[in-house]
């Protein structure tokens, strides 16, 4: 192992961290300041805003982004999240922010060197190399092209972000090296790392026998991934217990007397919270007004109006988050959205089984990769010694299940979900 200081980065969807390990041969996480004080972790976030037009726009990132964001008393600025997912998208290249346009790779670059930026001073030492976690599978990575340009992507992103030296390791790798730091025998075991915009697996065997950097290779067994996992379960709660109640499937009449439904892409921006603000153009609020006087249900889409008018993507996105948490521990819940400047609450039962309902299609594609990995690979699950899980989805029971079901219950493992893969990565680079 290195004796010179060695960093890990994990650039995630919805959050990301470096680690870094030292002669100690112990990993330990850069700290950011954020609303509940000093944290392991940096949301992925950037919020640009100006005072007027004639002001210079201001740029904020990580847990300073939301901050600015909350504290802003009309939210005419740019909440921009969840970049990742867009790395192997060949249609989007960026965006116009206050009349400059922002490549893909820039905005992750002003994003990841901000992150890199307070990582220096916490560490108190630069940070120009590091390992750096890749999924093993990109959010709409249909083909080795797309897979290719996001890696190009991701890679042009951090040297934008002051990065000199990259190697990129597989997301689950990284879990598997925090998994066995503290291991004293080998084990075949499989990774599950659950993102915000995937799910990645890895079956590799760890242990004293592979801890030398020339036995790796021979290691691992395979890879496989799906781009499901926590945006989508989130979207899942909005769109089956909120957006019924601000006017999804209810109808208006058209000025030819004809009942037709509200349109549905609407409420598709609803079930990703930043997207909220793209609903605030004049051109969709004209909509929504001309719908609200002729909606069925006007209530409906007066509420709609509310929650875009008052900006409340995040207050939605707190709801959801909190309803997904509740229910990993309890068989029922309450969804509660509420905000002391809008006149509408929505207050509604939630049990963990309609939860599991709405997930059904995103568990479906997580068993059948996990089970597609075992077939590729021609391992049985019973030569399987542990499954490790990390990543905030592992927290969902029916998730979890998944992989009791499939391996035995005595066989999981889990623990530091949103920092394992960061401090893995630094043991890797430590090896390097």
């Amino acid at each position: 192992m290195t004796t010179t200081p060695a960093f890990g980065l994990d650039f995630g969807t919805t959050n990301s961290a470096i680690a870094r390990v030292g002669p100690s041969g112990v990993p330990e996480l850069a700290h950011y300041e954020s609303p509940d004080g000093r944290v392991p972790t940096f949301r992925s976030l950037l919020y640009f805003d100006r005072e007027d037009d004639r002001s210079p726009v201001e740029i904020h990132s990580g847990p300073g982004a939301l901050i600015h964001y909350l504290e802003r008393e009309e939210h005419g600025g740019r909440l921009v999240q969840s970049l990742k997912s867009f790395l192997a998208t060949r249609l989007f290249s960026g965006t116009a922010i206050y009349g400059r346009m922002w490549r893909l790779e820039q905005l992750i670059g002003q994003l990841v060197g901000d992150l890199r930026d307070q990582a220096e001073r916490d560490f108190g030492e630069p940070v120009h190399r590091a390992v750096v976690g890749r999924p093993v599978h990109f959010v709409g990575a249909d083909d080795e092209e797309a897979a290719e340009l996001a890696e190009a992507r991701l890679r042009a992103s951090l040297t934008n972000a002051g990065f000199r030296e990259i190697e990129f390791e597989y997301e689950p790798v990284g879990a598997a090296y925090h998994y066995e730091r503290d291991l004293g025998h080998d084990e075949l075991i499989l990774i599950a790392d659950f993102g915000g915009g995937t799910s990645d697996f890895s079956l590799l065997r760890v242990g004293p026998s592979f801890s030398e950097r020339s036995a790796r290779a021979d290691s691992i067994l395979g890879h496989d991934g799906v781009g499901v996992a926590g945006d989508a379960f989130d979207g899942r709660i909005v769109r089956h217990r909120v957006a019924p109640l601000l006017g999804r499937g209810s109808e208006f009449e058209s000025i030819y007397g004809r009942r037709l439904p509200v349109p549905a892409w609407i409420y598709q921006h609803l079930e990703r919270w930043h997207h909220v603000s793209f609903l605030k153009s004049p051109k969709t609020m004209r909509l929504l007004l001309d719908l609200k006087k002729d909606a069925v249900e006007p209530e409906k889409l007066s509420a709609l109006l509310e929650l875009v008018e008052l900006d409340l993507g995040f207050s939605l996105y707190r709801a959801t988050e909190a309803t997904k948490r509740a229910l990993s521990a309890h068989s029922e819940t309450r969804f509660r959205l509420e905000h002391e400047e809008a006149s509408f609450v929505i207050d509604e039962p939630v049990t963990r089984a309609e939860f599991e309902e709405w997930i059904t299609p995103e568990l479906d594609a997580i068993r059948a990769c996990v089970a597609r990995l075992m077939e590729t690979t021609r391992t049985a699950a019973s030569d399987v010694d542990r499954v490790f899980l990390t990543g905030g989805s592992s927290f969902v029971p029916a998730v979890r299940k998944i992989f009791e079901d499939a391996f035995g219950p005595e066989k999981i493992r889990t623990g530091a979900e949103l920092t394992s893969v960061a401090n893995g990565l630094a043991l890797r680079a430590a090896e390097s």
